[in-house]
């Protein structure tokens, strides 16, 4: 009897151990977890969506009308001279009576474009060419100019599809390099910013820039295009325009090339060596402070 007792004792104390362990591990320590876990997990929802970034509404926005200079300054790889060339096509599609039906992918996709009047014409159509998306980029890639740190290169319907390479293309008997001069107005006297690499990711942060890009010997001194004197009245060409254009442009030839003319001369028709032919005159101390003579690079 004394054994069975001591064996019914033993059984009773392992029954009361194995409820204590099951009432304690899944009595109020499992929910517990669970709850920490679900507050954790609404906490971070909530961080995460008031830290998330607003939306970029920067100018230029869809409303804006923007217009900005521009112009390829490129060197004669045989002599070293300096001419002046701009994009061909408004990038419109014409019937067979010259009715606009349409536009080109590019520029129905980003209101971006030119008028063979080295101008560029930003009335933004959709986020791609708004606020933080709209650079340099955006333009040369409407008319598929590739434009790297080492390279630009024309498609073949855009000045004969050349092509200009550091350490390959010359310029006469000195190495060639790629650069962009820019400034934030056409009325700048100042010698702008130069860019030496990034080039796409210049940005366009106001109405009536100037961009000058250049593959010239370093000892080049880069000037505005001659037309970014004229940029008002070229840009009131179309400046009413705020949906995908629906009228004739203007009648400037496309393709032509632009001839160098010395600033405050009358006289064009002449090449002149870009190294003779400064766009600039004025002191760096008449610029816009901490815009004048800097050498940058953009950062993506």
């Amino acid at each position: 009897m004394a054994r069975s007792s001591s064996t019914n004792r033993a059984a009773k104390l392992a029954q009361r151990s194995g409820r204590a362990r099951v009432r304690f591990q899944g009595g109020t320590l499992f929910p517990a977890i669970v709850a920490m876990v679900a507050v954790l997990g609404l906490a971070t929802i909530v961080y995460a969506r008031q830290s998330r970034p607003a939306e970029d509404a920067s100018p230029p926005t869809v409303e804006d009308h923007w217009h900005a200079s521009y112009g390829f300054y490129l060197c004669d790889p045989e002599t070293g001279e300096m001419e002046w060339q701009q994009l061909a096509g408004d990038q419109d599609i014409r019937d067979e009576s010259g009715q606009i039906t349409g536009q080109q992918p590019g520029y129905a996709r980003t209101g971006v474009h030119s008028h063979n009047d080295g101008v560029i014409h930003w009335h933004a159509f959709s986020s791609a060419a708004t606020g933080r998306n709209a650079d340099l980029g955006v333009f040369l890639e409407v008319y598929d100019v590739e434009l790297s740190d080492s390279e630009l290169k024309f498609s073949d319907d855009q000045v004969s599809g050349a092509t200009y390479k550091e350490d390959d293309t010359k310029c006469g008997d000195q190495d060639g390099n790629l650069r962009v001069q820019a400034w934030d107005n056409f009325q700048d006297t100042g010698e702008g910013i130069t860019y030496t690499a990034n080039f796409n990711d210049i940005r366009m942060t106001n109405d009536a820039m100037v961009y000058t890009i250049a593959f010239a010997a370093d000892d080049v001194v880069l000037p505005m295009p001659p037309e970014a004197q004229n940029l008002p009245a070229l840009g009131a060409a179309d400046s009413g325009q705020t949906e995908p254009p629906g009228s004739v442009p203007g009648s400037a030839v496309p393709g032509s090339t632009v001839p160098v003319s010395t600033p405050g001369s009358a006289t064009t028709g002449s090449s002149v060596p870009g190294s003779t032919a400064p766009g600039s005159t004025a002191p760096a101390s008449s610029a816009p402070p901490g815009t004048t003579g800097a050498t940058t690079q953009p950062s993506g």
